[in-house]
């Protein structure tokens, strides 16, 4: 039911137990969807529900809608840190009942199966044997079955539970009368085993190894299911346990104290030493080393910090003692925002998948109805009474709507796992299938194909002068002076590139408005001016191209002489060009949309290969931009950083926010690149159309494998046991190649076929 106008809804998600199968996932959205003004959507590879409701209706009310339908409810906990090598942690106390029950039905059932299917090594009374050993897994094995059968009863619903507790319950109900009443009992009794159910030659067969080969495979395949399930969210996992648990805070007296992570505040001074994670989002206050943030942002090579620098929390130091004052605790940070995304794209359903829940919400009563139409049609043939139940037991078995249910979270918790890992976070399956179809992308220039601020873009050394080197570590020593901008870059320069010597002291140091600075070093007069007409030939031509790249120049004179011509500007990113030819090969039209001048965006846009550039273009003119291109018949998606970019992202239709950039930015987009690398937006792509490509092999498995097989058992030509086998194997195989995404690697390039395909 839709809520009324005006409602101010929230959102909760909650735990939801005793869920098996694509029914069971119908079944609580259904009833949560009752509801005034609530809708949900559950994950049932996560068992987790998602729910939008009024205020007014609170969690209890939800726990308790979802209690009625036949399942458990309650509000998640806080993920469980591993307190030691040891200690398994994520194993729970259901997880382990769940194997011993497979492990003692397994032990039982071997026997029966084995007797069963081998008429040779039948002896004496064999079948009172196996009677004995199937009774406790027919009735504690299958326990799970039953209960969550009843349940479901109970409340008129009906589940995959269902199937194989009417399964379990007919086999070995059929079996107890053929011993008891049906002759065989008879020591003397031998059975042939066939893969295909057969008449009987006047004694009742038994199909005892039914009985217990549907629990035995049931279980074990919902075992390996969970297993690999677990695996799909391993990189969820992975980012909750990269926070610290303690930090070493430094006082103002210089003492440092232990404390727990929640105690630590904004504005404190703590301390990482070399191999410990940082413990929260923060800037360097002393100290320089390299911070290692592959498990963050996804970027491989570690990242030189220093004074001034932000570091992340869960970062780890791989280089000297760093002093960091914290800028954002618990659920402000970095890396809690990572795991609050990556839970949330988890949540979503892709087209795909809503349409195979829907199948799933009458497939199970759809069953039930064939089975009792297979059994009366076999009895009213004339068909012997046990081939007409073998029939019936077959379909109730191999139908499966399990795969269908976990077709899509899956994959999506494989995938969204593996993009955090990679350094690109996705707000849903919405976003998965926007990337798939890109065909069009307006890049924004500062912050995202460049670096966003000032830098020493070039330098041009006069021949058989002083040398490159020389000329940047004097410049920079005078330039440590100076406020202006153009100063501060030639200064950093100088300091990245001296390593771990300082830069000189500078004396008579005296800036000349409009013109620039000079200052005495090591006892030569340094001069960093803008250049004048006079200039040798070297530098003139470096000159022209800096003007054509408008790019600020600066001249730097030693004792007069001059040595070098500076350029500094706003340089493009390393990898952007990688990118934007990566993105053409994917089919994708690059597009530049910047508020800079056009000097500036054409070099830029040159330099990278774009053909289409708009350069002064205000916040207005890039959404007019995007909504052109939207009519043309491209898909958009908007690549930004900043507040400017924001009204474009959103009327995107797929906003893409840097890691780097404004929050404002990235609350508007769909997709966030952490690492702040324009490359990974490619990634990103290929990722998204592995991601549909797998949950489409899924489903088209899914469904395929109940349109072949629950025919088949229908005619007869399928044994019970062979159907909970193959039953089983087609949830595992669904969640194993979902599985497949976690170990996806982006490739460096595109085959030329991949060039050639548009996705419009």
């Amino acid at each position: 039911m839709g809520a009324e106008p005006g409602t101010v809804l929230v959102t909760t998600d909650l735990t939801v137990g005793g869920m098996t199968c694509a029914a069971c996932v119908t079944r609580v959205e259904k009833k949560l969807g009752k509801l005034d003004g609530v809708t949900a959507t559950v994950n049932l590879a996560t068992g987790m529900a998602r729910v939008s409701h009024p205020a007014d209706i609170g969690p209890d009310d939800l726990v308790a809608t979802v209690e009625k339908a036949g399942y458990t409810a309650a509000l998640p906990e806080p993920p469980r840190k591993k307190e030691s090598a040891t200690d398994d942690g994520d194993e729970s106390e259901g997880t382990r009942q769940e194997r011993h029950r497979l492990v003692v039905t397994a032990l039982l059932a071997l026997p029966v199966l084995v007797l069963s299917m081998a008429p040779g090594l039948q002896f004496r009374n064999w079948q009172w044997l196996c009677f004995v050993l199937t009774a406790p897994v027919a009735a504690w094995g299958a326990w799970p079955f039953h209960v969550r059968a009843v349940r479901g009863l109970r409340h008129s619903a009906a589940t995959m539970d269902t199937l194989v507790s009417l399964g379990v319950v007919a086999s070995f109900a059929w079996s107890s009368y053929a011993l008891f009443l049906g002759g065989a009992g008879d020591p003397g009794m031998r059975m042939p085993f066939t893969l295909v159910p057969a008449a009987s030659d006047g004694v009742a067969h038994i199909y005892l190894e039914a009985a217990v080969g549907v629990p035995l495979f049931v279980l074990a395949g919902r075992f390996l299911e969970a297993r690999a399930r677990h695996g799909t969210g391993e990189a969820l996992r992975s980012l909750a346990h990269l926070a610290a648990k303690e930090v070493s805070v430094r006082e103002d007296n210089g003492s440092e104290r232990l404390v727990p992570i929640k105690e630590l505040g904004v504005g404190q001074v703590f301390v990482v030493r070399p191999g410990e994670r940082v413990a929260t989002d923060g800037q360097v206050t002393d100290g320089s080393s390299a911070v290692d943030l592959s498990l963050v942002t996804g970027e491989s090579e570690p990242v030189e910090v220093g004074p001034g620098s932000a570091v992340v929390g869960g970062a780890v130091n791989v280089g000297g003692l760093l002093l960091v004052r914290a800028t954002a605790v618990g659920a402000d940070t970095q890396l809690a925002r990572i795991a609050r995304l990556v839970t949330d794209a988890q949540a979503g359903k892709a087209r795909a998948q809503r349409l195979a829940d829907s199948v799933a919400g009458v497939f199970v009563p759809v069953v039930l109805a064939l089975a009792v139409t297979t059994l009366g049609f076999w009895l009213s043939a004339g068909a012997d009474p046990q081939a007409a139940l073998t029939a019936c037991v077959a379909v109730l078995v191999v139908a499966c709507p399990c795969a269908l249910g976990l077709a899509t979270p899956t994959a999506l918790m494989a995938a969204t796992g593996r993009g955090a890992q990679l350094g690109v976070l996705v707000t849903g399956p919405q976003a998965l299938e926007g990337l798939q179809h890109l065909d069009a992308v307006v890049l924004d220039k500062t912050g995202t194909l460049t670096t966003g601020h000032m830098t020493v873009a070039k330098v041009t050394a006069v021949p058989h002068g002083l040398g490159r080197d020389a000329v940047v570590r004097l410049a920079g020593a005078v330039e440590q002076g100076s406020e202006h901008p153009v100063g501060r870059a030639v200064s950093t320069c100088a300091r990245r590139e001296s390593g771990k010597q300082r830069l000189p002291d500078v004396s008579e140091f005296s800036a000349l408005p409009g013109r620039g600075v000079r200052g005495r070093v090591e006892g030569r007069l340094v001069e960093v001016l803008a250049p004048d007409d006079d200039l040798p030939a070297a530098l003139a031509e470096a000159l022209a191209g800096a003007e054509f790249a408008a790019r600020t120049p600066v001249l730097v004179r030693v004792d007069g002489t001059v040595e070098a011509l500076i350029e500094i500007g706003d340089v493009v990113r390393p990898g952007s060009y990688r990118a934007v030819d990566r993105l053409r090969r994917l089919g994708v039209r690059p597009v530049l949309a910047t508020g800079d001048r056009e000097a500036p965006a054409r070099a830029v846009a040159e330099a990278l290969g774009i053909e289409e550039v708009h350069s002064r273009c205000t916040p207005e003119g890039k959404a007019d931009l995007v909504r052109e291109l939207r009519e043309q018949g491209y898909r958009v998606a908007v690549v930004g950083d900043g507040v400017n970019d924001a009204a474009a992202l959103a009327g995107a239709d797929l906003g893409i926010a840097m890691g780097s950039g404004t929050d404002v930015a990235i609350g508007a987009a769909d997709v966030t690149l952490v690492r702040g690398d324009i490359e990974a937006l490619a990634d990103a792509v290929l990722l998204a159309r592995r991601t549909l490509s797998t949950i489409r092999s899924n489903l088209v498995w899914a469904f395929g494998y109940n349109v072949v097989t629950v025919p088949l058992a229908m005619v007869g030509l399928l044994n019970p046991m062979v159907a909970a086998a193959a039953m089983s194997a087609s949830s595992v195989l669904v969640v194993a190649n979902s599985l497949r995404l976690r170990a996806w690697q982006p490739s460096s390039s595109t085959s030329p076929a991949a060039s050639r395909r548009r996705t419009r």
